[in-house]
Order: C-alpha cells, then sequence, then structure tokens
C-alpha cells in the first residue's frame, strides 16, 4: 500500500491511521456465522467478590486520590506537562514500593538509565534499588515483564513505545493504541499494575486517541506551573476509587513535597489587601482555603482586556455581567485581572462569589476584611438572575474557615442554621455585606 498523506474521502491531511488487515471470511453470500464458540452467561449474584490488597505507594496524597493505592493489575495513566514533575512522581512511588519489597521495573523510552540514575539520586538511596530500563521497542519491553514478572511497571512515557510490525513512527495514533492495548493484556494476564506516563497537547489534554483514556483504568491530571512550586492532581477517572480527590503538592529541590494541610500554606499567605479574599473551596472531600485577587484598571483599549488565572475566562464574564446588570457595578470600560494565588485552578461553581468581590473590592479601592483584621473568607455560586445559590458541603467549609480565624463567612442562605455564616440571598446581598453597607450605589 502506498503511503498517502491525504484522504480521499474528506479531504483532511494526516488523519489515516495504520491498522491491520482483518482476515477475509467467505460466507457464500449469506450472512456471516459465529467465529467462535458461544459463551455462557451467568448471574452477577453468582459471581464471587475477590478483594485485592492494594499496594500503598507511601505518599499520602497520590494514594488518596488513587482510592488508597495501586491495584495490582491496574492501568493508571498519568498526564501532565512537561517538567510538572511526573517522573518525579513515578521514581517517588517505585522507590517506596521497592523499599517495602514491591518488585518494580522503570522503563525509560526517553532517557537513558544514566539520566534516569541522575534523578533517582536525588530521591534518596531506595530510589536507586529500583531496576530501569531505556527501550522504546513494544516486543523487548513485554518480553522483559514477561521474563521478569514485576508488581509495578512503569511506562515514560506511551508516546515512545514502538511496534516493529507498525509503520507509523512512536506517537501515533496507531502505535499509542496498540502498545497501551499490549500492556493492558500482559496486566491483566499476569496481574501486574502498570503506569503509563503520557503527554499532554497545547491545549492541556491528554494527546493520543481518545481510546486511550477509555482503555485503563484510572486516569490521573498533573497540573501547576512550572514557575510555581505548587502542583496537584486530579482524578479524571477512577474505576477503583472516587474521582473528586485531589492531591496538592510542593516542588523542592528534593522532589516533591507532600502538603498534607493546604489551606494552612495559602491562608498563611493571604494579605487581606484591595482586591483580595479568600474561597472556601471543596477540591473532592477536602475543603481547601485559597487566595482569589483582582485588579480592575481603566482600558485603554476599545475592546477591555479580560486575564485569568486559575479560573475559566467564560466564567468571568459571566460575572461581570452579572455584577453590572444586578449590583449596578460596570465595568464595560476597564481592564480585568483575576489571579488565583500559588497556580492552583478552582473549576468549581462555588468559586462565582469570591471571584466577584475580588473584583468589586478592586473596583471601589475597598479592602474587604472579616472580623479582626482578617480576610474576609466567602464561597457561593452566583445565578444570572442575581441571586446567591447554595454549594454543596457549606458547613465543611464554614468549618474549615473558622478554624483559621476567618469567620464569618459570607456565602448563600442555607435552609438549616450554620454557625459563622452570614447568609446572603443575592449578590447586591453580598458586596453590601463585604463592603459593611456603606457604600451608597450597592444599598440602592
Amino acid at each position: 500500500m502506498a503511503w498517502t498523506g491525504r484522504c480521499p474521502d474528506c479531504g483532511e491531511w494526516n488523519s489515516l491511521v495504520e491498522t491491520a488487515k482483518p482476515p477475509k471470511v467467505t460466507t457464500g453470500g449469506k450472512a456471516p456465522a459465529a467465529a467462535g464458540p458461544a459463551g455462557k452467561p451467568v448471574r452477577l449474584a453468582d459471581v464471587r467478590a475477590i478483594e485485592t490488597a492494594r499496594f500503598p505507594t507511601g505518599i499520602g496524597e497520590l494514594d488518596r486520590v488513587l482510592g488508597g493505592g495501586i491495584v495490582p493489575g491496574s492501568l493508571v495513566l498519568l498526564g501532565g506537562s512537561p517538567g510538572i514533575g511526573k517522573s518525579t512522581l513515578t521514581g517517588m512511588a517505585t522507590a517506596n514500593l521497592q523499599a517495602n519489597g514491591i518488585d518494580t521495573l522503570y522503563v525509560s523510552g526517553e532517557e537513558s538509565t544514566a539520566q534516569v540514575r541522575l534523578r533517582a539520586e536525588r530521591l534518596g538511596p531506595a530510589a536507586l534499588e529500583v531496576r530501569a530500563l531505556a527501550e522504546n521497542s513494544l516486543e523487548t519491553i513485554l518480553a522483559t515483564i514477561e521474563a521478569e514478572k514485576p508488581k509495578v511497571v512503569v511506562i515514560d512515557s506511551i508516546q515512545t513505545m514502538h511496534r516493529s510490525d507498525l509503520n507509523g513512527a512512536p506517537g501515533s495514533v496507531g502505535q499509542v493504541r496498540e502498545a497501551a492495548s499490549a500492556l493492558a493484556e500482559v496486566a491483566k494476564r499476569l496481574e501486574i499494575a502498570v503506569i503509563l506516563v503520557g503527554h499532554v497537547t497545547k491545549e492541556g489534554s491528554l494527546a493520543g486517541p481518545r481510546v486511550l483514556e477509555h482503555l485503563v483504568d484510572c486516569v490521573l491530571q498533573f497540573e501547576g506551573e512550572r514557575e510555581r512550586t505548587y502542583r496537584t492532581l486530579r482524578a479524571i477517572k477512577n474505576r477503583f476509587g472516587a474521582t473528586s480527590e485531589v492531591g496538592v503538592f510542593e516542588m523542592r529541590s528534593g522532589g516533591l513535597t507532600e502538603v498534607s494541610d493546604p489551606s494552612a500554606r495559602f491562608v498563611e499567605e493571604a494579605t487581606g489587601a484591595l482586591g483580595s479574599v479568600i474561597l472556601t473551596s471543596m477540591e473532592g472531600t477536602r475543603p481547601v482555603l485559597v487566595e482569589v485577587q483582582a485588579l480592575v484598571s481603566p482600558s485603554e483599549l476599545e475592546i477591555p482586556r479580560r486575564v485569568v488565572n486559575g479560573i475559566d475566562r467564560n466564567r468571568l464574564s459571566m460575572i461581570l455581567a452579572v455584577l453590572a446588570r444586578h449590583a449596578g457595578i460596570g465595568l464595560g470600560t476597564a481592564d480585568v485581572f483575576v489571579n488565583v494565588v500559588g497556580g492552583v485552578r478552582v473549576d468549581e461553581p462555588g468559586a462565582d462569589l469570591a471571584v466577584a468581590l475580588a473584583v468589586v473590592s478592586a473596583q471601589k479601592g475597598e479592602p474587604l476584611q472579616g472580623d479582626g483584621g482578617r480576610p474576609l473568607a466567602c464561597f457561593g455560586e452566583l445565578g444570572l438572575t442575581g441571586d446567591l445559590r447554595f454549594v454543596g458541603h457549606a458547613d465543611r467549609r464554614i468549618a474549615e474557615a473558622v478554624k483559621f480565624g476567618l469567620g464569618p463567612v459570607v456565602g448563600p442562605r442555607s435552609g438549616e442554621l450554620l454557625s459563622g455564616l452570614t447568609g446572603c440571598g443575592s449578590v447586591r446581598e453580598a458586596v453590601r455585606s463585604a463592603l459593611g453597607g456603606s457604600n451608597q450605589q450597592i444599598a440602592a
């Protein structure tokens, strides 16, 4: 078959994927017959559930996101941008597993074993006990796994694996799909846990075919900015645990360090200055306090700028529209900048009120402070009608803020009496409460 760069049907370039040609089956003009014997279905009630002991990695934040540890025979896909710390995290995990007597194998398709050793030396002596293999031939890797039979295998990265009977380059759709399928078959058959390190695209999504995410049991996203020290680990998919858990790490010279109490780290850096509020957010089942800052300045452009870091830009546009329509705060001629401090990304709707109050504080030139001059804490979702809507786990959010002396917390009214909450029914009422009721434009 000749090489073709453009699809003759749809006209798209570089869209053809190489696949193995299926064997030709002749049916004599009749409907195709079954190729194999029929299976025997069983009632799920008759199936015996097997409790499988997990492998704890010794990294509490990683085990939390995984649901308690690595499940034997499972496939875990770990994705993140270059330099975020994927290799460091997997190196720390394999070192702890090896130290606990769990045999591991680290397969590197991007680095030599000498380069892997240099990174392992920074992680401590236990990391030097991990066996390493510098190889990108899929056939060689599978043969090594069959022969050595380790309990945990790390493939760094899946985009570098190459199958010799396919002509595509490493990282192509066909190569990634076939490599992941072969590794999945070995993992399930030999009860070996496989961690696949994956690349991400410019947009931040996992590179490669979407079937890769469907094939694995767990998809972890390692997020953060290389210029910042904090990293967050999120579970996008997890067949053996919850997808709402988040782990927080800090990058230091000796590797990644767990941040077991991220609220303490973020609150101690909060200034309570102009345009700053504390958001009581929920990351999985854990409340986390983060600082949200805003800057409003007159724009010299025909179309004012809306620059965000840590939240969705479209969400900011909606919040500004609600403030203009229902709180009388127009920002159509001003540049608005919003930042979640520490490189943390917040996706939950409960962050709406924090963004709104930070913008109001910056626009009015009045700092928002709670009792004792401490930064103001808040949470709540804004509706398009200007109402302040209730979000989940309000009691846990308030308790976390009160623990650090940030009460009372401004938030939506609740059907139950919650101590430490200043309940508001609308964004206008919340802004008036945050400003102390002194602003006549808001109170009108």
